[in-house]
């Protein structure tokens, strides 16, 4: 979801081809699956194309590729902390929802797997509230470089 989202909100604020992107898990169990179909419909309500985005897990030359390093939550952050190869690596990691005063403080963003589809909007709102307060602090710096 947060790929997707944060995407289009670099689109809608005409920086889409200023901005790269991308998802990667921890593990590899899903590698090269689509999301899950809760995830899809969750998305596609709210407008949103999820249709082509695949599973992949995250390497090390993700570090390399990408000034900064978004975590969900804070088992993924830990993992991810742990595979950084150097103090440069650790530096570009962070947690989404540090980014979003109207997470009052929360950290991690739920996995809605186990629950409900009403779980996966709930997260939705989440992400898509914590995407737009990212982007707000990226977007000065987006400017400045072009």
């Amino acid at each position: 979801m947060a790929e997707i989202v944060f995407r289009q909100v670099a689109t809608e604020s005409g920086f889409g081809d200023r901005v790269t992107s991308s998802s990667a898990g921890t593990g590899d169990w899903h590698v090269g699956e689509r999301a899950d179909a809760r995830t899809l419909e969750a998305l596609e309500r709210r407008g949103y194309d999820g249709s082509r985005h695949r599973a992949r897990q995250f390497t090390h030359d993700d570090f390399d590729r990408h000034d900064l390093v978004i975590a969900l939550d804070r088992s993924h952050e830990r993992i991810l902390s742990s595979w950084a190869r150097t103090p440069t690596d650790a530096d570009k990691l962070a947690l989404l929802l540090t980014f979003d005063a109207a997470a009052q403080g929360a950290l991690d963003v739920p996995d809605p797997y186990y629950a409900g589809p009403a779980m996966f909007d709930d997260v939705l709102g989440m992400i898509e509230s914590a995407s737009r307060a990212l982007f707000r602090q990226l977007e000065p710096a987006i400017r400045r470089a072009f």
